[in-house]
């Protein structure tokens, strides 16, 4: 039926999206840095790529439009998840989290635009913080994906004249290892923090009572297919959304700031 391109593929949502465009006839073309723990059949191609190194993702992608000269979409789901102080996190780290969710996937789309035609589409995803004002010690995650939102955006106007569709997906919490992940983030935060061990442990029951409402990847993977097979898209898909952090945000900045001292202190 169709190429589309993955990265982020041997993770829960990658890897969901992968197998749901594979069974509806699709070829598969999955990047990451470590291959997926199943194999997914003579539809899939997966090219180990460090996709903080634009000379493997052009060696992805002469490897890829030697056998194709189409992709129907490229799907963004890469990503990294931090949880820490803004002012006790290692600078490497504070570039390396930009690298991957931000600088990774502008790296993609650009390589990879040769391939895209008037009837493509870039579907990327962001997260419920993006839009919201940053809460603490979840910031530099918030922040990176806001960024990518406005980048998204940016490269939507650009790629309209092209006839090509740009689409965020933003997801709640969703049963994945980078669920797993923010876990073991803030636990070594609570473990190494020496500024804010009693609101660090605070926080640490707020984000464990929100994570706890989570879905499976087969959701996003099944959203994003159903995307992928419209005509006409909106700029942005909401999935999981939790009430709490989203009435928190309509309240005044003062507000908030008043009540998440009041929680964490």
């Amino acid at each position: 039926m169709g190429n589309i391109l993955i990265t982020g593929v041997s993770g829960g949502m990658g890897l969901a999206t992968a197998k749901r465009y594979i069974n509806n006839g699709y070829k598969v073309y999955g990047l990451d840095i470590k291959e997926p723990n199943e194999p997914l059949g003579d539809h899939f191609s997966f090219i180990k790529t460090d996709l903080t190194n634009i000379n493997e993702v052009y060696k992805a992608y002469n490897y890829i439009s030697k056998e194709i000269d189409r992709l129907d979409n490229i799907i963004t789901l890469s990503g990294i998840y931090n949880l820490d102080s803004l002012v006790e996190i290692d600078e490497k780290e504070f570039i390396r989290i930009f690298d991957i969710n931000v600088f990774a996937i502008y790296r993609v789309n650009k390589v990879f635009l040769p391939l895209l035609d008037k009837h493509s589409k870039i579907i990327m995803i962001s997260s419920e913080l993006a839009p919201l004002d940053p809460l603490p010690f979840t910031g530099l995650y918030g922040i990176t994906k806001s960024t990518l939102e406005k980048y998204a955006y940016s490269l939507r106007m650009e790629l309209q004249v092209f006839g090509i569709k740009v689409v965020i997906v933003r997801p709640g919490a969703v049963k994945t290892t980078l669920l797993d992940d923010s876990m073991n983030s803030i636990n070594r935060f609570v473990d190494n923090t020496k500024l804010y061990k009693t609101n660090s442990i605070k926080f640490k029951k707020i984000t464990e009572s929100v994570e706890n409402k989570n879905i499976t990847p087969d959701k996003i993977a099944y959203l994003i297919y159903k995307i992928s097979q419209k005509k006409r898209v909106r700029y942005v898909y909401n999935i999981n959304r939790n009430l709490l952090l989203t009435l928190l945000n309509i309240l005044p900045q003062r507000m908030q700031n008043r009540i998440i001292y009041k929680i964490i202190k």
